[in-house]
């Protein structure tokens, strides 16, 4: 069979009162045509069984049937049972929900949340690392056609990792939709209306692009004309923003740090006063992370900094905690401390109050300190939307520049190319 056509419907009684607004059809309509699907119908339901007439309505002439919500473990979470009955088969319990659901809940499984581990008899469970439901993908007959059908999850934080991790790529993989090839790329401190802007200015002609907003960087998806053509509109993407905001691939920002200390062998340590432990946070975020970060401290106040890593008196007199000074000091002064391989520091402004004349709202100065090269500090001043704003962006960078810094770049030069941010 050929999957050309979707309808895509949304559950959710409080998106149908106006509550909240609804994200998912736009995020999977821009995804789907992009691989060449033509998106039939978006429809948005309460959660009051209203599904069943309008899914029935519409599978003699769509070939996919993707629903999100109607997942959870209450008495109006019908989608299980919904796509059961209109497939023709039960509902029945699948043991590798329920294993992963019992070793996050326990005893507490048994009621509402045992409803959550059972799936349509013939369909495949789509992990939920982010939930406690489960979503589910499958095909039932209709006629002498196939529908595929794929359930996620209404949260957005929930379903659209599911969506583009596992239900994109196996939509992908059907026959018959216009299968273009796709190029994606992680980018860095660019806002997502400034970063259209930026490929609008440098598009090239029959390619169409995607971005997904997520809290830490946006994905950047490129497709169509050739993959040739899709990376010259990167490279004059990257010659406005600077190389580094922009890399292929799905990537975080603290990978950028991590792999390269894994391929190299390398231990990091880090010393923080505006990001108050961000990231130290990310680091340790990964399993195992202890064969490669030895640990930070968070030196908020001035006492902190001279007890812990030894800045001396006399440069905060000076120049003051937030200064190329003292964050040469820090780092090198957790670097002595740790014994690790590398170190950075993080010191700033995050606001809302505390911005000088000299050190506005968003100043955040670098240091970073090595036993096979120079230390170096680098300051950038960050556009501010809030406190937590800045030090978001301020962790993030710390991750960018010290990949740098460990590959040898020079550091002054990286930050002079940056822009937006």
């Amino acid at each position: 069979m050929l999957y050309k056509s979707v309808a895509v419907f949304v559950i959710g009684t409080e998106l149908t009162r106006g509550v909240i607004t609804d994200k998912h059809c736009q995020v999977i309509a821009s995804q789907l045509t992009q691989l060449g699907y033509r998106i039939d119908r978006m429809v948005i339901v309460p959660d009051d069984g209203t599904i069943d007439l309008v899914i029935r309505e519409c599978i003699d002439t769509c070939d996919v049937i993707l629903l999100t919500g109607g997942l959870g473990p209450t008495s109006d979470d019908l989608t299980r049972s919904i796509v059961a009955s209109i497939a023709g088969v039960p509902l029945v319990r699948n043991q590798e929900c329920f294993e992963t659901l019992y070793k996050r809940i326990g005893e507490r499984i048994w009621g509402a949340n045992e409803q959550q581990t059972m799936i349509p008899q013939g369909f495949e469970p789509v992990s939920n690392p982010n939930g406690t439901a489960p979503g589910f993908k499958g095909f039932f007959p209709v006629g002498e056609r196939l529908v595929a059908c794929a359930a996620m999850p209404g949260p957005p934080r929930e379903m659209d990792p599911m969506f583009f991790d596992q239900i994109l790529p196996w939509l992908a993989e059907l026959r018959g939709h216009d299968d273009f090839s796709r190029d994606e790329y992680s980018t860095f401190m660019i806002a997502e209306a400034k970063l259209e802007e930026l490929c609008q200015t440098v598009a090239q002609e029959g390619i169409q692009w995607g971005t997904r907003f997520q809290d830490l960087k946006i994905s950047l998806y490129l497709v169509g004309a050739t993959h040739e053509a899709r990376v010259q509109m990167i490279e004059r993407l990257q010659a406005l923003v600077g190389p580094s905001l922009i890399v292929p691939g799905d990537v975080l920002p603290v990978d950028l740090l991590t792999d390269l200390l894994k391929q190299n062998q390398l231990s990091v340590s880090c010393v923080e006063s505006c990001t108050g432990g961000y990231a130290a946070k990310l680091l340790t975020d990964e399993s195992g992370s202890s064969s490669w970060f030895w640990g930070g401290a968070v030196t908020y106040a001035n006492a902190a900094k001279q007890a812990i890593v030894k800045v001396r008196q006399e440069t905060l007199d000076s120049v003051g905690p937030v200064s190329r000074e003292c964050v040469i000091e820090m780092a090198e002064g957790m670097r002595l401390l740790s014994g690790s391989d590398i170190a950075f520091s993080i010191s700033g402004i995050a606001g809302p109050s505390g911005g000088t004349e000299t050190n506005p709202i968003g100043t955040v100065w670098f240091g970073f300190s090595s036993q096979n090269r120079e230390s170096q500090a680098v300051k950038v001043q960050l556009s501010s939307w809030g406190r937590e704003s800045v030090r978001r962006k301020a962790t993030v960078i710390s991750f960018i520049l010290a990949s740098l810094y460990t590959k040898g770049d020079d550091l002054l030069d990286t930050v002079r190319k940056w822009q937006y941010i």
